[in-house]
């Protein structure tokens, strides 16, 4: 039985932590950023409460409608993502184990079942937060949006990475608001893809999310600076936005 009045979350005592979870299970959508507020604000933070949560969290999403899945599985895996890797001593991911197994299995099963590009994304990093899988799982957005913001190697400007369909370059202006020059992205091939990347590819592919899947080997791909022409790996400038 947990003892919520020794742990904290965003606000102090967890000791309310209980009736906000009730009322989450409720009504997810509807209580979801208060329930984010106290225990993963901003999605980067996360308390001695917010992980003693996870037990909960999965017996609500296993309980919910399959319509209210998706909060309890983002908020589960914006928490997750803040815990140590598993290679720490005492990792909540190694603590919590057994409710993060049954989180993962229904992501895993929510993932094939929504068209929406966006929750996709979404709930991949969930997927990754709750395998310990770092980084990426914070840095799959730029899927989302189309772009990454990235630095130059050698020069060090700052540029956009585009990773779409019909169109995909790196610049060092803004490519919405007028013409720039633009250098051609080097998707990366199918079967030069890593481990990871080649298993984001494949399960995009699998989903049917085949934007998503040009924007992996757009990510895993390379790039050249506009400005000094240095060609750089864009998945390896997007982690050292990550890494002081």
């Amino acid at each position: 039985m947990t003892d919520w009045s020794t742990l904290a979350d965003a606000c102090g005592s967890a000791e309310h932590l209980p009736g906000l979870l009730d009322r989450f299970e409720a009504d997810p959508t509807g209580v979801w950023s208060e329930l984010m507020d106290h225990l993963c604000p901003q999605w980067d933070t996360a308390f001695t409460a917010s992980f003693a949560a996870l037990p909960r969290l999965a017996e609500i999403a296993t309980a919910g409608s399959r319509e209210a899945l998706g909060p309890v599985l983002l908020a589960a895996g914006a928490i997750a993502s803040c815990s140590p890797g598993l290679s720490e001593p005492a990792s909540p991911l190694t603590v919590y184990s057994a409710p993060i197994a049954v989180l993962h299995e229904l992501t895993d099963r929510r993932l094939n079942q929504t068209a929406s590009a966006d929750e996709y994304v979404n709930l991949l990093q969930a997927l990754l937060s709750f395998e310990g899988v770092e980084i990426w799982d914070r840095s799959l957005d730029g899927l989302q949006t189309g772009e990454y913001e990235v630095d130059c190697p050698h020069c060090g400007v700052n540029m956009f990475v585009v990773t779409g369909q019909e169109d995909s370059f790196s610049c060092t202006d803004d490519y919405a608001l007028q013409e720039v020059q633009r250098s051609p992205l080097q998707p990366a091939r199918v079967q030069e893809l890593a481990e990871l990347p080649q298993r984001l590819f494949t399960q995009a592919m699998a989903d049917g999310q085949e934007g998503l899947a040009h924007g992996v080997r757009c990510l895993f791909g390379r790039a050249a600076c506009p400005d000094c022409g240095t060609g750089f790996s864009v998945a390896e400038r997007v982690v050292a936005r990550w890494i002081p």
